[in-house]
């Protein structure tokens, strides 16, 4: 798997991705061999809820040239260097006018930010604050060449068909340039993922997985989806912010206690070092703020290493190759796999002898001699098939006993195998 998400990294890496335009559509159209998505396409100009799609922007070629003759913030050496759907330009301008369209970080000097200004007409060019301290005054030559077309903004969706019309969703988005955490991590980690629930045998939820443009594309692909979501959706995760190696971030969805949530809870417990912060609408977010509107209130939360905004590489030239690491995306669909294992593995039991304990010893279940047991992992094992049985009631499915009782969701697994097999457990219904 790294070496495959590698490749593909490295073929996505220099494309200029914007969230219409030929870039989208050229790296859709890469991680669709291996991950087969069909088109969804929205007009430019068309209406989606309370935003208008936008016209296809595409770049030629874009710098500015100083007195001195030396080229500066060079689109073709970086593309990040020109503001993201700035408007074509070409002439001369002092600098007191120009500077007043640069972008600088002077906190980290050597970065170049990422800066767009996609539904207002505007223009302009990001450079490091190092190069910027350096700029003579006088007379710049300004060119930036860009058009813009009606076309389409499109989304890339593909369903895989469980038992159960019960949906989970796994979104990402695919339109920022440049960017190795923020932008190709969140993708990365969807399409191998896809790999992993495309050859689960017996699926028992139906999955659907969503590329599109960040805010704009899950608005409109909420405006053709968004009811049947509403009606068929149990959990969901945005996936973005996944290459490096820093603690796993889940933020919960508006409902808070949806099998998203808990799946996640869970099985981040059980496997590695985490953070879990509440559904905040209010600062930085991604999609999870489109699916968890009022209206939609669908339970999507979002899975991440560090979370946008709290690392200082983010939106700027530094969330390259060398700040993420492929063996730490290995890990996040790792991490993803373990939780749609435990959402296709969750039941309700009930215990088929509800008053008092069965007697364990007898079918091979508990030791018949009593002793102080050495082997942590039997201990643990006959300890969760206790609690199973004691909550064994209907009334809580697996993940909530792993809750309770604080025992490995796997573990919990292999005593609800052991204890069916002696039929002192069985099925209610799958959890909802």
């Amino acid at each position: 798997m790294k070496e495959k998400l590698t490749h593909i990294f490295n073929r996505l890496w220099p494309i200029n991705r914007s969230i219409t335009g030929p870039g989208f559509r050229e790296s859709l159209d890469i991680l669709s061999e291996i991950i087969p998505m069909e088109r969804i396409y929205f007009k430019s100009g068309s209406h989606v809820f309370d935003w208008t799609i936008p016209d296809e922007w595409i770049v030629h070629d874009a710098y500015f040239i100083d007195p001195n003759g030396k080229k500066h913030a060079e689109f073709k050496k970086n593309n990040l260097h020109l503001l993201g759907y700035s408007i074509p330009i070409k002439g001369k301008m002092d600098f007191a006018e120009l500077r007043t369209y640069i972008f600088t970080l002077p906190e980290f000097p050597e970065a170049i930010p990422y800066r767009t200004s996609y539904y207002h007409k505007n223009w302009g060019f990001c450079i490091t604050h190092k190069e910027y301290e350096n700029l003579p005054d006088g007379i710049y030559d300004v060119f930036i060449d860009t058009e813009f077309k009606k076309g389409f903004l499109e989304i890339g969706e593909i369903v895989l068909k469980g038992e159960s019309e019960q949906e989970i969703l796994f979104s990402s988005y695919l339109c920022h340039p440049s960017m190795a955490n923020n932008e190709l991590s969140g993708p990365l980690v969807l399409t191998f993922l896809y790999d992993y629930v495309k050859n689960l045998k017996n699926r028992r939820y139906t999955y659907r997985f969503v590329l599109a443009p960040e805010t704009i594309g899950a608005i409109s692909y909420l405006s053709i989806r968004g009811m049947h979501l509403k009606e068929k959706l149990v959990a969901g995760y945005i996936m973005t912010c996944l290459g490096d190696n820093r603690k796993f971030t889940y933020k919960l969805s508006r409902q808070g206690n949806s099998i998203a949530d808990r799946a996640a809870k869970i099985i981040l417990r059980d496997n590695c070092e985490h953070h879990i912060i509440p559904f905040d609408p209010g600062n930085i977010g991604s999609d999870e703020r489109q699916y968890c509107s009022p209206g939609f209130n669908l339970p999507v939360g979002s899975l991440m290493r560090s979370m946008y905004g709290t690392f200082s590489e983010y939106h700027t030239s530094l969330d390259n190759v060398n700040f993420i690491s492929f063996d730490a995306l290995v890990r996040s669909v790792n991490i993803y796999s373990l939780i749609v294992n435990a959402m296709e593995t969750n039941e309700y039991w009930e215990n088929t002898v509800m008053y008092c304990e069965p007697q364990l010893g007898r079918r091979g279940l508990y030791p018949t001699i009593s002793s102080i047991n050495k082997n942590h992992y039997l201990k643990d094992l006959n300890a969760a098939m206790l609690w199973l049985l004691n909550y064994a009631d209907g009334d809580h499915d697996l993940l909530d006993i792993a809750d309770i009782s604080k025992h490995r969701y796997d573990v919990l697994i292999e005593a609800s195998k052991k204890l069916s097999e002696a039929e002192l457990i069985k099925k209610k219904y799958a959890s909802e």
